[in-house]
């Protein structure tokens, strides 16, 4: 199978409000399609810490495109 699929964990007890959940949702979501050709059939799961208060969809897009590499270069052994 060669579809790759993401999972979100992105929890209550940690991101009180709905609307900074949803915001975080959809940059790791737009993040995820940029860099979906790197990740050819891995299914990914992403899940968000407290420190994750602080909400800048720019630093979250970098960051997870920083992320998304990392984990290519993993699966390649």
């Amino acid at each position: 199978m060669d579809q790759t699929r993401l999972g979100l964990a992105i929890s209550k007890k940690n991101v009180n409000r709905a609307t900074n959940r949803n915001q975080i949702k959809r940059a790791i979501r737009e993040s995820f399609r940029r860099h979906k050709n790197l990740l050819n059939g891995l299914d990914v799961v992403v899940v968000a810490h407290k420190k994750q208060i602080i909400i800048n969809r720019k630093n979250i897009i970098e960051s997870m495109g920083a992320h998304w590499k990392t984990i290519s270069q993993c699966r390649e052994f």
